[in-house]
């Protein structure tokens, strides 16, 4: 047998994989964890199961505002969930024919396992509400986090909400107040955000319990 120069043959030895750090988990399922975080921010409204909003996997808060509703039931109009239909709402020749939007978004919270994927779907609802991310304690304390994790929330104006294993939720880091949040005009007018409304809407009929007669 020809041996390479240089080289050892060592029989019978393994490659051994590297050793790998099992991912964090939320230690409960996403709506509980935001309904305890929307206790703890004092949003009012209702939490809505997770659901996709411009894109993002969230858990919107919203609020039904009851005179745009009786209004709303006055003539007749419920949610409209179909989008090409919300879409010519916003063209100049229907100003003042379209009913007007029936709640209000509260907030948007998102639980994930990690910083970076629960910024980002909170980051797009920074420019029209409160938002939050809710993380695994472990994750808040990794040096991924305090380096870039932290610096980014505040930069954002995303609150952070821990979550020990337990699954008690504390408040990491606030958001800026009411009053010092920059609201982006041309986002919150577009079509898009119009149709969030109408389908907030409808869930939120669809989650609240009709009053008794």
């Amino acid at each position: 047998m020809t041996r390479m120069p240089g080289r050892t043959a060592v029989p019978n030895v393994r490659a051994l994989p590297a050793s790998t750090v099992p991912p964090v988990e939320l230690p409960a399922p996403p709506e509980q964890l935001a309904a305890r975080a929307a206790e703890l921010l004092g949003w009012r409204g209702v939490v809505l199961p997770p659901m996709s909003l411009l894109g993002r996997r969230v858990v919107p808060v919203a609020e039904l505002l009851p005179d745009r509703h009786a209004e709303r039931l006055c003539w007749g109009v419920g949610p409209v969930t179909d989008r090409t239909a919300v879409s010519t709402w916003v063209w100049p020749e229907m100003l003042g024919r379209v009913p007007p939007p029936a709640v209000r978004l509260v907030g948007v919270l998102a639980p994930a396992r990690h910083w970076r994927t629960a910024l980002t779907s909170a980051v797009p609802f920074a420019r029209l509400c409160s938002s939050a991310t809710v993380l695994p304690s472990a994750v808040t304390v990794a040096e991924d986090y305090v380096t870039n994790g932290m610096l980014r929330s505040r930069l954002y104006g995303v609150a952070v909400l821990t979550a020990d294993p337990d699954g008690a939720v504390g408040l990491e880091l606030p958001g800026p107040a009411e009053e010092d949040r920059v609201i982006d005009v041309d986002l919150a007018t577009s079509s898009a955000v119009r149709w969030m409304h109408e389908v907030l809407y409808d869930r939120v009929l669809a989650t609240t319990p009709a009053p008794a007669d």
